[in-house]
């Protein structure tokens, strides 16, 4: 597309938390998610049913990432072989071990983003300098994020079902308002404070499709509109979680700005995003029971000065 507005242009007279939570804050919407709010989620907890989230990392089908990350590579370091030779290591009473050990982008898996992870205007989230992630992110980095927890109510929005498909096509987007439609359809509502989780299926096409899957590389998801984002700032959405890898459609139909969202709700909301969640074996109970709220809990890995972190949050239904 030509004439593609400026993230500032584009996002210029959108909503702010900065400064909402003090000037030192690092965890954003999360602030929503109090005693009251766990109490809340925990409400929902009917059979005990406890479903992960978190896609297998190095998966023999492949792990789906982002294009120009690669997946992980696990490297086995110790294992019986190692006692082969003369040379292995001696422990008193005979003990082998195996070792192995993970190289891997820390958002190339099922992961929380950092509020600092993504900005414009040389200002990440509240406020702070963008210089501040130089080296890595002295704010709004991943760690409060782990240091807190994310737990409440999480209500599973399952959009390819709604639709009537296998999964969601390459660019297909959608609203807020469809969000809305696919709640009352399930039989339920979107209230304030809600985590919200949403099944779109896209991936599976990675498995199928091998390299294919990232030509023309545009993935469904939330569309960028003005009454979209005060939709998210007027219900207080502190959590956006979905089976994709980056959470919205890759560029916006409209501007043609690249991860508008990311932008509006994440360094100006505050929203914490989580992305390529395992969303299958929850989404096939909820549509049996007819349950779609539960209990979410998540807690990233404890990365000093990361700009994300892999998760394995769970459902508990």
């Amino acid at each position: 597309m030509t004439d593609v507005p400026e993230m500032t242009e584009l996002l210029r007279d959108a909503p702010s938390n900065w400064g909402r939570w003090g000037d030192d804050d690092e965890v954003g919407a999360l602030n929503h998610l109090t005693a009251a709010e766990v109490l809340r989620g925990a409400a929902h907890i009917r059979s005990g049913a406890v479903f992960t989230l978190q896609r297998l990392i190095g998966d023999p089908k492949g792990d789906p990432v982002w294009p120009g990350r690669e997946p992980a590579k696990r490297t086995m370091i110790l294992d019986e072989s190692t006692w082969d030779g003369d040379t292995a290591p001696q422990f008193p009473g005979g003990l082998h071990y195996a070792d192995d050990k993970i190289d891997a982008f820390l958002q190339g898996s099922t992961q929380y983003d950092a509020l600092g992870h993504v900005w414009y205007g040389g200002k990440i989230w509240n406020g702070y300098d963008a210089r501040t992630t130089v080296g890595g992110l002295e704010k709004a980095s991943v760690q409060p994020i782990a240091d807190r927890g994310v737990v409440g109510r999480g209500v599973l929005l399952d959009l390819a079902r709604f639709r009537g498909k296998e999964n969601l096509d390459k660019a297909e987007t959608f609203t807020h308002e469809d969000l809305e439609a696919c709640a009352k359809a399930q039989g339920h509502t979107i209230e304030p404070h809600d985590i919200l989780i949403i099944r779109t299926n896209f991936l599976r096409l990675f498995f199928e499709q091998g390299p294919a899957f990232y030509e023309g590389f545009c993935e469904p998801g939330l569309t960028y509109s003005p009454e979209l984002v005060q939709w998210f700032q007027d219900k207080e959405i502190p959590n956006l979680v979905t089976d994709t890898i980056a959470n919205e459609v890759t560029v916006d139909p409209v501007s043609g700005v690249a991860l508008p969202l990311h932008c509006a709700l994440m360094r100006n909301l505050g929203v914490t995003l989580t992305e390529i969640c395992d969303l299958e074996k929850l989404a096939n109970s909820c549509a049996e029971d007819k349950q779609y709220t539960f209990l979410y809990v998540a807690a990233p890995l404890k990365v000093a000065r990361a700009s994300g972190s892999p998760v394995n949050p769970v459902a508990i239904k």
